[in-house]
């Protein structure tokens, strides 16, 4: 499930300027692919961040109150990365995208809470865990090097 679409990207950002940032052989019509691209590379953005916590994605049909704040942050890593496709990215769009990131940071880190969204569980995002057991190694390196 999305956090945000493309029809949020070009309220975000006028349509003018989502056709500018967009049409590359000047064709007056903005390429969707390109924010299509942008948007879903934002959101796998914000989907790092989150499953180092959450279950991703965050199912916003459920998680209703979150869809907002998603929308917001997605919109936020889509409006730069378009930017960044032309030249001097603004200094706001610079801004928001590093106010998102440092929200992101601190979702995972765990010093921002996504309320009503259950954490993984403990350790799961560090991967699989093994234990060893069995009796002591009996001989050590040292002594298998002479014999």
């Amino acid at each position: 499930m999305s956090y945000a679409t493309n029809i949020d990207v070009q309220q975000r950002m006028s349509s003018a300027v989502y056709i500018q940032l967009t049409d590359d052989v000047d064709s007056g019509t903005a390429d969707e692919a390109k924010v299509t691209e942008a948007r879903m590379a934002a959101e796998c953005d914000v989907d790092s961040y989150l499953g180092q916590r959450y279950q991703v994605p965050v199912d916003v049909a459920i998680f209703t109150e979150l869809h907002p704040l998603l929308r917001s942050v997605t919109l936020d890593l889509t409006e730069y990365r378009l930017h960044s496709r032309r030249p001097a990215v603004p200094a706001n769009v610079v801004a928001k995208r590093a106010a998102a990131i440092d929200w992101l940071g601190k979702v995972a880190s765990g010093v921002v809470v996504l309320p009503s969204v259950s954490e993984l569980p403990s350790r799961a995002s560090e991967g699989l865990l093994t234990e060893v057991s069995g009796t002591p190694r009996m001989w050590s390196n040292d002594e298998t090097e002479n014999l």
